[in-house]
């Protein structure tokens, strides 16, 4: 294979693969998800980066979403979900329920 087609099908399998790709941010600020309310694409798998900007830990917990992860303060997660079937898919910060709500819409 020549170098021109090696990086002609290099460029399209990341053009493909970033076409594909369904990434989400999420903040954690003053014990609040900001968004609180997500909407994804149903029957996607879809990433959340989680930034957690509090000083103090957080648990990002979803029974719905069948997720449990700790975040320590001033640090960043990835999380995977999905596929999801459309529908509404709570998820809290444990450490801080009262304040730390927020969902995920799958449609």
């Amino acid at each position: 294979m020549t170098r021109a087609v090696g990086t002609i099908l290099l460029s399209l399998t990341l053009t493909a693969f970033a076409a594909g790709a369904q990434d989400f941010n999420l903040v954690i600020r003053d014990h609040r998800f900001e968004p609180a309310e997500i909407r994804v694409p149903a029957d996607k798998r879809v990433s959340l980066y989680v930034s957690n900007e509090d000083a103090t830990p957080e648990e990002f917990d979803s029974t719905a979403l069948k997720v449990e992860k700790v975040i320590a303060g001033r640090s960043k997660a990835l999380i995977r979900i999905g596929p999801l079937t459309a529908g509404r898919y709570e998820f809290i910060g444990e450490f801080h329920a009262d304040t730390a709500k927020g969902v995920v819409i799958a449609e």
